[in-house]
């Protein structure tokens, strides 16, 4: 089982990324699933700074702006919106003080609407009852090899359903929330369900978008995933997100498909 963690603090707002957090796509880049729970986990901080707010992250996206390198990153937080009921914050990751990652969570009140729930899809098989997929076999890097991961049948091209889960910690000797963890595992679903091999297309996401309409928790990222190419070099990859308990909401990812440079 691996130990460990995907990011070591070496101050209050910057964290050096470890070896697990390296991508998929180029192994001396991050890839971004653990670096988006990175940045949930310190907005997470900022908030309990300001104690009373008995909000709910509802909607978190990421823009990501540039090259995710294997270096230190610092964390900046700041509330754009403060409110009692609505709230908006943004956080930016910056690599050699250039922002590469900027995060927005839309954050509201919780009431009691159980009266008026409904909407859900039906649970997933539980993962205890499924047996692991290596994703090595499809991808590289210490993120991909740091997973557990359990569809719910053989993955096909586009389209997959799978339980992802990691024996790591987000943080060294930091407790992460359930909501920061989780979110650490969303953006794998972009290469659960790949329509081509990655060897002759490339087709990174440059956003995650998730909208949530109650909490997830741990320790199963349930990934409902379907992936789209269009004909004009674009690309989307929509999931519908679970927990143990059933649905939590959904993300979406916009891609740039293109073919894999010819060597030489």
């Amino acid at each position: 089982m691996n130990t460990g963690s995907y990011f070591e603090p070496t101050d209050v707002h910057r964290y050096k990324p470890t070896a697990h957090a390296s991508g998929a796509w180029d192994p001396d880049e991050q890839h971004f699933s653990p670096l988006g729970g990175l940045m949930v986990h310190a907005i997470d901080r900022h908030r309990a700074a300001r104690p009373g707010s008995g909000l709910t992250p509802s909607r978190l996206s990421f823009d990501i702006l540039g090259r995710l390198a294997l270096d230190e990153c610092e964390i900046r937080v700041e509330t754009l919106r403060p409110g009692r009921t609505i709230e908006l914050v943004e956080a930016v990751a910056l690599i050699a003080g250039r922002p590469v990652v900027r995060a927005r969570a839309w954050l509201l009140a919780d009431c009691d609407t159980a009266e008026a729930a409904g909407g859900e899809a039906g649970r997933l098989t539980p993962p205890e009852a499924l047996a692991p997929w290596p994703l090595t076999s499809v991808w590289p890097g210490g993120y991909i090899a740091s997973l557990d991961v359990r569809p719910l049948a053989p993955p096909r091209p586009g389209r997959t359903t799978a339980w992802i889960s990691t024996s790591l910690d987000l943080v060294a000797r930091q407790a992460a929330s359930p909501l920061a963890s989780y979110i650490a595992l969303v953006d794998t679903a972009n290469g659960i369900a790949v329509r081509q091999s990655p060897d002759q297309w490339m087709f990174p996401n440059v956003d995650l978008t998730v909208h949530l309409h109650r909490r997830p928790e741990g320790p199963w990222t349930g990934l409902d995933t379907t992936v789209t190419f269009g004909a004009t070099g674009q690309g989307v990859t929509g999931t519908v997100l679970h927990d143990l308990a059933g649905p939590v909401g959904h993300a979406q990812q916009i891609l740039t498909v293109r073919p894999v440079p010819a060597s030489g």
